[in-house]
């Protein structure tokens, strides 16, 4: 039997073999560092390719997919809950603009240093959210779910997530991000909770998943946000794992990344005037800092390998879009963070949307996984499970999660 550095070594050698004529294009990927666990496939919003995201129909098809984790993004209600929408805006998401007895709750309100018209969770109860119901908001995906399913609690995913787990006989994980901690510890107005204040979101979740895992470093469960103060916050409080989000605003011709507020910084920076942006957190001196406090680092994809605008029509369908664009291989960054321990997750990766380099998606996910990616968010659970089973690292043990390193 061959041991597993000999069998790594000759899975590199083919995959390299493969990509060098797999498209003509592109670069076969250097393997940098195999994961200590399976490759994650991570459903983004659920499988909201295919269902309104967010909603436990969304979650449940990732998890009949083959999704690993599910990924509610949470919000908080007038009174204090927590709810499954990517925004506190809800307008785009919900079907709130039907519902006449709420027009008067539309306002302007600044969320990051942005003025939005819109709804707000935070100025509905959980009883009056539970009215709405959630719709497909991408034009270009299927609108025949919108008004069917309700907005579901953070309470009703880890129940779906531990029913779906016992019936599959398979860890189903959850992937919580805390929207705008800022926002809601300052919101201010009649509407305010008053039990609102620094750290009340974050002291909820934590009671609510130390309830539900315990204060468990190897539970299926990893925190994430953009902000950098709250997950200082919990580290000094949790042994579940952390996880540091990295934005950026769009990728410029060289490949570079470009920063503008509100996508520059972590906002709670810019509340305290730290000048370091997202960039700065993946230096080797920003990585440090991130070890600190984190367990794994989940920067933008065009962070962690560079594609180039040389407008060349690679995929001769007579149109230059991102797809077209040369592949240069990983910046570095995945191979410092690995080298300091942490886990390096990424996003977000869809079939119709953003495949910097590539039009195939699924030969996306698998390069991203083949570079020693612990672990990738899509949209399509499907085509990332068949990603990762194409990649050098399928044949990993699979341990669900990962203990912390704290």
């Amino acid at each position: 039997m061959f041991n597993a550095t000999y069998k790594k070594t000759l899975l590199a050698a083919a995959a390299l073999a493969v990509f060098g004529c797999q498209n003509r294009s592109q670069a076969g990927p250097v393997e940098t560092a195999a994961p200590n666990i399976t490759p994650l496939v991570i459903a983004h919003r659920g499988a909201s390719g295919y269902r309104p995201e967010h909603t436990l129909e969304s979650y449940a098809l990732a998890i009949d997919m083959g999704a690993d984790f599910i990924e509610p993004d949470l919000v908080l209600t007038l009174d204090g809950q927590m709810v499954a929408r990517h925004e506190p805006m809800i307008g785009a998401t919900t079907d709130v603009a039907g519902h006449p007895e709420f027009a008067d709750r539309k306002t302007r309100r600044m969320v990051d240093g942005v003025e939005y018209d819109d709804w707000f969770a935070t100025d509905f109860t959980l009883a009056e959210i539970k009215t709405l119901r959630a719709v497909q908001s991408r034009a270009n995906r299927d609108q025949q779910y919108n008004g069917l399913y309700e907005i579901p609690t953070l309470e009703q995913v880890i129940a779906l997530a531990k029913q779906k787990s016992m019936r599959t006989g398979r860890t189903i994980g959850i992937y919580p991000e805390i929207k705008h901690s800022t926002y809601h510890a300052t919101l201010t107005g009649k509407k305010n909770h008053k039990r609102f204040g620094k750290y009340f979101f974050e002291k909820s979740l934590l009671q609510k998943l130390h309830r539900a895992y315990g204060n468990d470093a190897c539970a299926p469960v990893w925190i994430q946000s953009f902000e950098v103060g709250n997950l200082q916050y919990l580290s000094r409080r949790t042994r579940i794992n952390l996880v540091q989000l990295i934005d950026a605003t769009d990728v410029n011709d060289d490949g570079s990344v470009s920063l503008i507020a509100p996508y520059r910084q972590p906002y709670d920076f810019v509340v305290s005037g730290d000048t370091r942006t997202f960039a700065d957190l993946l230096t080797d001196a920003g990585l440090d800092f991130v070890k600190t406090y984190a367990d794994a680092v989940s920067p933008w994809k065009p962070y962690l390998v560079k594609t180039v605008n040389d407008h060349v029509d690679r995929n001769g369908d007579g149109y230059i879009t991102i797809n077209d664009r040369r592949v240069d291989g990983s910046t570095g960054v995945l191979e410092r963070a690995h080298a300091k321990g942490l886990q390096v997750h990424s996003w977000t990766f869809r079939n119709d949307d953003g495949g910097f380099g590539f039009s195939d998606p699924r030969a996306e996910m698998t390069y991203y996984y083949d570079l020693g990616f612990d672990g990738l968010f899509t949209e399509f659970p499907e085509t990332g499970v068949k990603a990762r089973d194409a990649s050098l690292h399928s044949w990993v043990p699979s341990v669900i999660g990962a203990c912390n390193r704290r």
